[in-house]
């Protein structure tokens, strides 16, 4: 065994297989994986290993699509068989809501370019003639639908590593992992101890084990599931022909052939969690004892609709774990914690997305950051810091047994919060709050009014709180509107030298006056946005900065990667301080009632700061807004939120000036045309393509992303980021993904954030089209609930285009 390494990856199940054989794809040859037991052991080997391409997210589809390729691929590179069986997939809606979902699937995939398309029922009932398709309202089929044989994958990724010249050691663990000065790592095994320059966790069931021993707790939690494979059904052997599988979301169970029978499984409401505390180091090939009880009202709504399964004899029974992260989706990326420290666990649909996964995986350790943008997986999107084991525990039983629910726009989940909250929590609950989730905190989507209790409805139509959502515009536009902010993500950052780091961490140039403040981009290792932040000059030396709080623990890996000065210290206020935006047009004379700053446009401009008294409370307030309308952000410390926010309420009482929620901010920004993180902001899109190059100061000698900013600086954009006025026939608006096509039906673009403008009467979409497109008048067609809506691509934003209100 050797004893230094480049990359040593832990866990020889299918996604450490596939993170080795892409590592060593792109160079990384000198590559060891350890397993502790045999190759495919704890979920692997038992998987189901069904094949579906489309997802919610744009992106994992992309990766989804890509993995079921490889396969064939592998096959031919390798000469080892997968067990690759592609007769397709059907895939039912009994709801109009999953009608819609297969709509506006069907419609991204034409976007990529997928064969995914509606049957007739004669045409279903010809593929799979086992099938009853009454109270069916829509039929789709997947053409590359399918599924895989577990050993023949993973084998395959191991043997195509292998060939390229990495080592793969089998009933080897390791028992200890322990960082170096220099950011390497040595690994402990009974065989010896190992250097490696990188070290990756793709342990699976013993992901939680592997992470305590580099010291971190990883938000995961294994569960018991069950599928059976029935006895040969003679209806099955009288076709002599691979069927489609049945894809039934609605009857909350899945289907497939294997062999001359059937495989049925399903996500049952009885959930068990299995190894609440560890993984059995000893546990490996073996099963649970059956319990098919618990999932049997799913499989007896698999017997209506198949009918000759009724008859069926049971050959055998799979209970056996998998490992969830609190979303389902897996916890993937490097560790901000910790140097040179990756992760790959919890993927639930893994035969479906292994290969994308280890594609993205290994790009990002090669070259620094992946193609694509990858937030939904990075698991930086949890903190350490509100992911208790309960949480964990609650939001796996919620997501387990909601695995083939519809996942609307905007929905939010209840289970295991509230988590983290702010003194104001209990008024705003009083004020009729419905509350969201962001990064562990309780933040208001909107509000019901006072002593009402608001109660969310989700759907891909407007649902009942689109009328309140237009009250909470309206009063702000009209007279002033009182955000919270409190979620935001906040830092100081204090100390001689202090102006000279951040210049080199941002790519604009650092305010030099106090009270000034500064918009500036953040760049990704491929001159992308990583970040887009609000920095403010409080004193010398001294600086308050403001950005997404969803991407706190994200955007630590960035300040992590410039050496700080012993003399500057950095540190997150996000926990310590509460904001709230006062915007409006009597947002002034509100403030004005409750401070004697002098708050006029003389004293006080556009992106100007300072430190204030409001009601008595020491605050700093930065005259910015992102509704785009004038408006105040006052950050206090978090002890005097309540008070503070209890005095806006009654200042403005009289000026018609109520609590506005996130839902309506959205609403806000999208009329004024403004990106945010995550949607129109992302590591994908070149600083050029969303306007944000003017804020690139690249006559600085350095900063994060400068060198690759100044190759794509040269290029022309691909594509821009536009704002479409949309027709809406139908009782719905665009909520970002939805694809746009040119009028002869080309895909030319997709929708990052969408919102109906009640200020000016308009369903309004931001979005990507193609940069030769990208002209004003110019008409496309995109596909809300699946369905072509004209719009229209307008020159300018419809809400004070030229900034008026803003800076009045």
């Amino acid at each position: 065994m050797p004893s230094h390494v480049r990359a040593l990856v832990i866990g020889g199940g299918l996604v450490g297989c596939s993170i080795l054989y892409h590592l060593c794809k792109l160079g990384w040859t000198d590559a060891i994986l350890l397993e502790r037991d045999e190759l495919t052991s704890g979920s692997t080997w038992h998987a189901a290993a069904n094949l579906h391409g489309l997802h919610d997210n744009n992106n994992i589809s992309k990766l989804q699509y890509y993995t079921m390729r490889l396969y064939k691929e592998l096959e031919a590179e390798t000469g080892q068989s997968c067990g690759v069986f592609q007769p397709g997939s059907l895939y039912l809606a009994q709801t109009r809501d999953r009608e819609h979902q297969l709509r506006i699937q069907a419609a991204k995939a034409r976007q990529f370019g997928v064969d995914f398309h509606e049957l007739s029922r004669a045409e279903a009932e010809e593929k799979n003639p086992l099938v009853d398709f009454d109270g069916v309202r829509c039929i789709m089929y997947e053409a590359d639908g399918g599924n895989v044989d577990p050993s023949g994958v993973t084998m395959a990724y191991a043997q195509g590593a292998r060939r390229m010249g990495a080592r793969i050691e089998r009933f080897c663990a390791a028992t200890a992992t322990t960082q170096q000065p220099d950011g390497s790592w040595i690994v402990k095994t009974p065989r010896g101890t190992i250097h490696t320059q990188v070290l990756i966790n793709a342990a699976g069931l013993w992901a939680r084990e592997v992470g305590r021993l580099a010291g971190i707790d990883l938000p995961l939690q294994p569960t018991e599931h069950q599928y059976l494979v029935t006895e040969t059904i003679p209806e099955i052997a009288a076709i002599g022909r691979r069927l489609p599988s049945v894809a039934d979301r609605d009857g909350e169970y899945y289907m497939r052939q294997e062999g001359l029978g059937l495989l049925v499984g399903a996500y049952e409401k009885d959930v068990r969690l299995w190894s609440r505390d560890a993984t059995p180091l000893d546990f490996g090939h073996e099963l649970f004892p059956d319990d098919l009880d618990r999932i049997s009202e799913n499989y007896l709504r698999a017997c209506t609709r198949v009918p000759a399964l009724e008859n069926a004899g049971v050959k055998r029974v799979i209970n056996g774990p998998m490992i969830w992260s609190p979303d389902a989706a897996a916890l993937y990326g490097p560790v901000p914690e910790l140097r040179n420290y990756w992760c790959c666990n919890g993927i639930i649909p893994g035969f479906s997305q292994s290969g994308g996964l280890g594609s993205m995986l290994a790009q990002w350790i090669v070259e620094g950051e992946p193609i694509y943008d990858m937030f939904p997986w990075d698991l930086a999107r949890y903190g350490l810091e509100w992911t208790p084991k309960s949480f964990v525990e609650a939001r796996v039983v919620d997501s387990y047994s909601h695995r083939f629910k519809i996942h609307f726009p905007y929905e939010e989940r209840d289970a295991g919060r509230p988590v983290r909250t702010r003194p104001a929590f209990e008024r705003q609950k009083e004020l009729g709050a419905v509350f969201g989730l962001n990064y562990g905190w309780e933040h208001p989507l909107w509000f019901a009014g006072k002593g009402r209790t608001g109660s969310e409805t989700y759907g891909f139509e407007r649902q009942a709180w689109f009328e309140e959502v237009g009250r909470e515009c309206a009063a702000l536009r009209e007279n002033a509107g009182i955000i919270d902010v409190s979620n935001f993500g906040k830092y100081e950052i204090a100390g001689k030298g202090a102006r000279q780091w951040l210049d080199r961490v941002v790519a604009n140039r650092v305010p030099a006056e106090p009270g000034r403040s500064c918009l500036t981009p953040l760049l990704g290792v491929r001159g992308g946005i990583a970040g887009d932040f609000t920095i403010t000059m409080l004193g010398e030396d001294h600086y308050y900065m403001v950005g997404s709080g969803m991407a706190e623990r994200y955007h630590q890996r960035f300040f992590n990667a410039v050496e700080r000065p012993e003399t500057v210290s950095f540190r997150s206020l996000t926990a310590d301080r509460a904001g709230f935006n006062v915007a409006g047009p009597k947002a002034r004379e509100l403030l004005q009632r409750l401070t004697n700053e002098d708050l006029s446009n003389h004293a006080w401009q556009f992106m100007r700061s300072r430190r204030l008294r409001v009601a008595g409370v020491e605050a700093i307030g930065l005259r910015v807004s992102f509704t785009g309308d004038l408006g105040w952000e006052l950050y206090c410390a978090e002890a005097d939120q309540l008070a503070l926010y209890d005095a806006l309420l009654q200042a403005g009482g009289d000026l018609g000036a109520i609590p506005v929620g996130s839902r309506s901010l959205l609403s806000l920004r999208v009329e004024k045309g403004y990106g945010s993180w995550g949607r129109e902001y992302s590591p994908e899109y070149w600083p050029q393509e969303v306007g944000l190059d003017r804020l690139i100061k690249d006559d600085k000698p350095d900063f994060l992303g400068r060198d690759a900013w100044l190759r794509l600086k040269e290029k022309a954009p691909r594509e821009k980021l536009v704002v479409f006025e949309v027709e809406t026939p139908h009782n719905a608006d665009a909520a970002g993904g939805e694809p746009v096509f040119d009028l002869a039906g080309k895909p030319v673009g997709r929708v990052s954030s969408g919102a109906y403008g009640h200020s000016v009467g308009k369903s309004l979409a931001l979005g990507f089209v193609r940069a030769d497109l990208a002209e004003a008048g110019a008409e496309f067609d995109i596909a809300i609930l699946g369905l072509p809506h004209r719009a229209k691509l307008l020159a300018e934003p419809p809400f004070d285009p030229q900034g008026a209100r803003l800076r009045g």
